[in-house]
């Protein structure tokens, strides 16, 4: 849970690859419940393709229900995979926590 009621934070901490990314999805699934999933990034160093499906999954899952996605904190690597596969268009991402609940607030 947020600090905000109705906005669920997920924070990862680690790589999200194909070892970990079935954690990851349970992770997005358990936050079904609340209107605003926020995934804070900040100690996540790497993603690889598989994330990035994951990724994918947990947008459209919350564009069918109504919810609200954002991304907190993703250091230059995995920014710069986002923006590689465009996918930076579709996640609202903000440098801290505090910006995000607020924004989705």
């Amino acid at each position: 849970m947020g600090a905000k009621p109705g906005q669920y934070i997920l924070s990862v901490r680690g790589t999200i690859t194909l070892e970990t990314v079935v954690q990851f999805q349970e992770a997005v699934r358990a936050s079904a419940a609340d209107p605003s999933l926020i995934i804070d990034l900040t100690e996540v160093p790497y993603v690889d393709s598989s994330a990035l499906g994951a990724f994918v999954q947990a947008y459209v899952s919350c564009a069918k229900s109504g919810r609200r996605l954002a991304l907190v904190g993703p250091n230059h690597r995995v920014r710069t995979v986002f923006h590689l596969t465009s996918l930076d268009l579709l996640f609202p991402t903000y440098a801290t926590l505090p910006e995000a609940e607020a924004a989705l607030a």
